[in-house]
């Protein structure tokens, strides 16, 4: 067995990338910005991944299981990870694995802005040879790559252009979903490229998002690195997560905003309402079931936080005049008149891309210190906010 045709696929229908809109809520939380992560000794961290987990069987075969590709899916995806100069001399049982893949990967497609910071992290955004809507990547070095056309579009959100990918003639896909149902990955796993889901935006806990490193750690052989940096990154949140439980104050926090008829905001259950428990605060609708986003009335959202300290999250509102401008009734909020709201929207790639989907999964210890910073001031006075910032003041 050699190169891409030991690639097995059962057949199953993938579904393509979607992008995740969270700009409604504002405060879901996904290269330009860095901050280098802690040193300090990492301590046992309080989420990780359920999605997937990783078995060394041999040191020339590991098997990664996604049991959660997205959400309530019935059936893991198993896949084999061989080396590559092993292959010549390794049997498996194809039918066991959804896809056999060997490694170290050389070339891949990825669909989700998620995943260019893992592979930044790990040196190996060379990889990548195509992304769906490339506009909306943020990283400078992947912007650079594009322009000088290394890495291509391959389509839209909806489908990609499986002429496009086929042209590439990638190892693999790293695959978003959120069932299974697409065409355009049968078409692609037909032709003799496999799909590998990830499941990083199906995690509850933000560290469980960053763990998914691990997972591409896999596929580069780098599964060392991949874990040092998962643990510093863990360690750097835990430190965070403990200065700011020595605060002496829990503010208050709103977080959304209107869409139309409906304000969205974190259900109590979600990985936006654990960042405002580690970082102190007191998200008011953290009693609330699901993990996803609620959809409430605006008169709803007044009686229970127009006294808010803070309003975490204004969607894709920048400025105050913006705000006001969509629905003069948000003066009505002690957030508005104290100017105490803030945005992801104003960190933004060159193409316009919000870095927040981008990066942030990645780097939870960034977001929690954002957010200690704006809840807390005295713990990080120093802190230089990354992803949230002021909306801008009432132009004169």
């Amino acid at each position: 067995m050699s190169g891409i045709h030991l690639f097995f696929m059962r057949p199953r229908i993938g579904v393509y990338y979607f992008r995740i809109l969270f700009f409604i809520c504002g405060l879901s939380f996904v290269t330009g910005c860095r901050e280098t992560p802690s040193q300090s000794s990492p301590s046992t961290p309080t989420g990780t991944a359920t999605g997937f987990s990783i078995h060394k069987v041999s040191p020339n075969l590991t098997e990664v299981v996604v049991h959660t590709p997205w959400p309530d899916a019935r059936t893991p995806f198993r896949y084999a990870f061989l080396d590559r100069e092993a292959a010549a001399r390794t049997t498996l049982d194809r039918d066991a694995y959804d896809a056999i893949i060997l490694t170290p990967v050389a070339s891949i497609i990825a669909t989700s802005t998620t995943h260019i910071p893992a592979l930044e992290a790990l040196g190996e955004l060379n990889t990548l040879k195509g992304f769906p809507d490339t506009r909306y990547i943020s990283s400078p070095k992947a912007r650079t790559m594009i322009a000088k056309g290394h890495i291509k579009d391959v389509g839209v959100n909806e489908a990609m252009n499986t002429e496009s990918v086929l042209e590439l003639h990638p190892e693999l896909i790293i695959g978003f979903s959120i069932n299974d149902q697409n065409a355009s990955y049968d078409v692609l796993e037909r032709a003799g490229i496999p799909i590998v889901y990830n499941g990083d935006w199906v995690e509850r806990h933000p560290l469980g998002k960053a763990e998914w490193i691990r997972f591409f750690g896999v596929l580069f052989q780098k599964e060392e690195l991949a874990d040092s940096i998962y643990h510093q990154i863990a360690g750097a949140y835990e430190s965070a997560r403990s200065l700011a439980s020595k605060a002496g104050s829990r503010p208050t926090v709103l977080s959304g905003a209107m869409y139309r008829d409906v304000w969205y905001l974190p259900a109590g259950e979600s990985w936006a309402a654990q960042f405002i428990k580690d970082a102190n605060g007191e998200y008011l609708w953290n009693d609330t079931r699901g993990t996803g986003s609620l959809s409430l009335s605006f008169e709803s959202v007044l009686a229970k936080a127009a006294e808010a300290d803070i309003w975490l999250g204004a969607a894709q509102f920048t400025a105050y005049d913006q705000l006001l401008g969509s629905n003069k009734h948000y003066q009505k909020f002690k957030a508005f008149n104290e100017r105490k709201i803030f945005t992801i929207s104003k960190t933004t790639g060159e193409e316009g891309g919000v870095l927040f989907y981008e990066l942030a999964p990645n780097r939870p210890d960034i977001v929690l210190k954002d957010m200690i910073h704006i809840l807390h001031p005295e713990l990080l006075p120093d802190h230089d906010p990354v992803f949230y910032k002021p909306l801008d003041p009432f132009e004169k």
